[in-house]
């Protein structure tokens, strides 16, 4: 829970008394990334250290989450101190410590926090326990300084989800999916052609080159009255079709690639329609790590505009997980005096609304 702590009024004050000094360090591991960043309450990034864990699962064919977390063991010492070395900071130079804290695999993101933990309580600096989610909502913040309030699609390899962005902490979940994530889906349709990790990219190359309209697939939960997803059903059906029909050369690779982009992208659009009704604000963000990919990006823009809404999206690399926008959701807390004890407890699970 949020508290006042006297170190962090300290540090509040110093930073409210000149703003631009107010820097943050940020922690991610709540998957297979490794990451830090420093970052100010001017949104400069002054250093964002990505170490990625592919080689790590590659022969697993997925994320293992026990070498997810020793490799965060291994690795988060020296990740810190390239983002602090790249950020040219002392820690006298850092007003508080901002970790992920949760969803996520459960032993990744205690390593973070744990680490954050001992950071600050060793430098005497106030300690951010950050929702990874909460991160992904609030990027376009940094990015754009997009005001609230904001229609949110969540999109990621774990997550799904249309909410209503009010402010800070305050969120109302509009529509989530009800079996499997849009991106585990483009990661499974990946493992199913042999493409290798990272499944969602892959899969986005090869459709560049194939018929989406060359397979009919199902647009599950298409036309309903409400704002869920479903995608365990398009999964299926295209497994069906790469097991007899890819297998026996008789549909490409690219074509099955594209025809699952295509209805993933007409499913979305079908959802934001309902979603349109519900939240009337004009701008909505597209966050998590599918939002890099430009051919939803482009379908959801034409939605957008049809609607009179504009689309706002994170660049690319601030897109999939990192820890800049751990930093800057930390920021957003330290400016409303909220810090965390120490005693606070890492979270495999953490809705965002809730």
């Amino acid at each position: 829970m949020a508290i006042w702590k006297k170190d962090a009024q300290r540090s509040l004050k110093a930073g409210e008394k000149d703003r631009a000094n107010m820097k943050i360090l940020g922690i991610e591991t709540s998957c297979d990334e490794t990451a830090a960043a420093i970052v100010t309450d001017t949104r400069e990034i002054l250093s964002n250290v990505i170490h990625s864990q592919i080689d790590e699962h590659s022969p697993y064919g997925g994320v293992v989450p026990e070498i997810a977390s020793r490799a965060h063991i291994q690795r988060l010492d020296g990740i810190i101190q390239q983002a602090m070395a790249e950020a040219s900071c002392d820690w006298k130079d850092i007003d508080a410590i901002a970790a992920t804290a949760g969803p996520g695999l459960i032993g990744g993101v205690i390593v973070g926090v744990m680490q954050a933990k001992a950071l600050a309580s060793a430098l005497n600096k106030p300690f951010l326990a950050i929702n990874h989610l909460e991160g992904h909502a609030l990027t376009v913040r940094l990015s754009h300084n997009t005001p609230f309030p904001y229609l949110l699609l969540l999109v990621s390899g774990g997550h799904c989800q249309l909410l209503s962005v009010q402010a800070l902490g305050k969120y109302e979940l509009i529509g989530e999916t009800l079996d499997d994530a849009v991106g585990e889906s483009f990661d499974k349709l990946a493992k199913m052609l042999g493409l290798g990790l990272p499944g969602g990219p892959k899969v986005e190359e090869l459709a560049r080159n194939g018929d989406r309209f060359g397979v009919e697939l199902p647009r599950p939960l298409l036309g309903q009255d409400n704002c869920n997803f479903s995608f365990s059903g398009l999964k299926t059906a295209v497994k069906r079709i790469v097991d007899s029909e890819v297998k026996a050369g008789n549909v490409s690779r690219e074509t099955i690639c594209a025809s699952f982009q295509q209805s993933v992208a007409e499913i979305l659009c079908d959802r934001l329609k309902n979603a349109f009704k519900i939240d009337k604000s004009d701008k909505i963000i597209i966050a998590g790590g599918v939002a890099a990919n430009q051919f939803l990006r482009a379908n959801i823009e034409v939605l957008a505009k049809e609607y009179n809404r504009e689309l706002v999206a994170p660049p690319l690399h601030l897109c999939t997980d990192n820890a800049a926008m751990i930093a800057w959701a930390g920021i957003e807390k330290m400016q409303l005096g909220m810090v965390d004890n120490l005693d606070f407890n890492p979270k495999a699970r953490w809705p965002l609304s809730a």
